[in-house]
Formats: structure tokens, sequence, C-alpha cells
């Protein structure tokens, strides 16, 4: 009988230890019914990055990947992407302070697109909609997701051109 009254203590005892660590999990499982957003802003980051593509939210990206990254901005994706040194080094700080958990993959030239986590959002996704006049590549987020410029990558708000 004893072992029966233990149950329910054991059972409450790991209830209050999980969900705390499930609440601060839900953010970077996507959260409740695919909602993900990314809230990080910062002027410089927002400024340099934006001016020719959206600028990708850090939490894509590992820490090492986006220091990668800047290092090769003279040469980013086949373009000098160059920036004066205090936006680079704010951007760098801003990138680092945000950037996603997980490991450097040890590429030259890092892309979202590539990553475990974004192929496997878009697997669904039939690589001619990437190719296609409306999307044009599959690093241009705001295509499909009208919301990519504030950070929002609701899966819900999805519209794929055709």
């Amino acid at each position: 009988m004893r072992h029966r009254r233990q149950r329910p203590v054991v059972a409450s005892l790991v209830a209050l230890i999980a969900l705390p660590l499930v609440a601060v999990s839900l953010p970077a499982l996507g959260g409740e019914g695919g909602s993900r957003r990314y809230a990080a802003d910062n002027a410089a980051w927002r400024a340099e990055c934006g001016s020719c593509h959206l600028p990708f939210p850090p939490a894509l990206l590992p820490a090492a990947e986006w220091s990668t990254t800047m290092r090769g901005l003279d040469r980013h994706f086949g373009t000098d992407a160059s920036i004066d040194a205090k936006a680079a080094a704010e951007t760098r700080a801003f990138l680092a302070a945000n950037a996603g958990r997980g490991e450097a993959r040890g590429v030259t030239e890092p892309r979202i697109t590539t990553t475990r986590w974004f192929r496997h959002e878009h697997g669904e996704i039939a690589p001619a909609t990437f190719e296609s006049p409306a999307v044009k590549s599959a690093a241009n987020c705001a295509a499909c997701h009208p919301g990519a410029a504030k950070g929002d990558f609701d899966e819900h708000a999805v519209r794929i051109p055709r």
C-alpha cells in the first residue's frame, strides 16, 4: 500500500520539475499551434542587413555561423557587403547574443536554407515552388511569410504564391 501512495507524490514532483523546462522550451520549438516569432531587434542589424535582404532572425543560425558570416562580408554570397567597423561590431554583438543554440556545421558560407531545421520545416514544399518567379529562392522568406520582416514566421499565416 505504501508504494501506491508514493506514486502521486513522485508524479507531482516530476511535473513540478518538468513544467518550467517545457515552458522555457516552447519558444525554441515554435510555440503553440505552429507559431514562430523572433522578436530580437537592433537598429544596426536591421539597417545593414535589411538594406539588401530580409534581416534574418539571429536565432536561425548558431553564433559561430553568424561569426563566419560577419568575417566574410567582403564576399557575402558573391557580393561585397562590407560595413563600417562600428556597425559591424554592434551587429556582431547582437547576432552573438541572440543566436540559435545549434552547433556550427563547419561551413564556409552559412546558409539558413541548408540547416536541418529549415529542411524539416520546408520539406513538404516542392523545389519548383522556391524556383518560381513569385518566390525566386528559398531565402526569400517574405514571399510566403507575410510577417517575416517583423520576425513573424507563424505557419498559419503562410501564403505560398501561385
